[in-house]
């Protein structure tokens, strides 16, 4: 039983590590990525090695599956809250919300506004880099003034700024 207990807790430590390290390494944080590896492969070699022993059963090995699979799911949440990096959005709308641009550019976002044409006419998007711990602002701001709009993110890994903000 102790052995169980004990490959659960090192899944719950090995796979956020993972997890992390493999976000970082995305990321262009090459050393900290190194970091979490080296704990990555120290908490893996040892977990991998209770299960080896020959007088482990089956069910230990189940365990070590369903362990890995939460493990991905908690260093998705630790991920989530360590809001790590830059996020970039591009917000889609049937008509120019001058309110919305200049309730995003009050606070502090800096949106860069394009008119394109769509398939029934004048579209714009809105182009804004923030950091991800202004996520939830950013979204909140967006369904106040378009609730309709559609909204992708991704993570930039590599960008320069050109220009320094007032």
């Amino acid at each position: 039983m102790k052995a169980i207990l004990l490959i659960i807790i090192l899944q719950l430590l090995y796979v956020p590590l993972l997890t992390m390290r493999t976000i970082f390494m995305v990321r262009n944080y090459s050393i900290l990525a190194s970091i979490l590896g080296f704990f990555e492969a120290i908490v893996y070699i040892f977990g991998l090695s209770i299960i080896i022993k020959d007088d482990q059963p089956f069910i230990a090995m189940l365990i070590y599956a369903i362990s890995f699979g939460f493990g991905i799911f908690l260093g998705n949440k630790i991920e989530r809250k360590l809001y790590i990096g830059y996020s970039s959005y591009h917000i889609s709308l049937k008509n120019k919300n001058q309110s919305l641009i200049n309730k995003l550019r009050e606070q502090n976002f800096g949106v860069t506004v394009f008119e394109g044409e769509g398939c029934k006419g004048k579209r714009y998007k809105l182009d804004i880099l923030i950091n991800k711990q202004d996520e939830k602002k950013l979204m909140k701001i967006v369904k106040d003034y378009e609730p309709h709009a559609f909204i992708i993110s991704f993570y930039p890994i590599n960008f320069k700024r050109r220009y320094n903000k007032p």
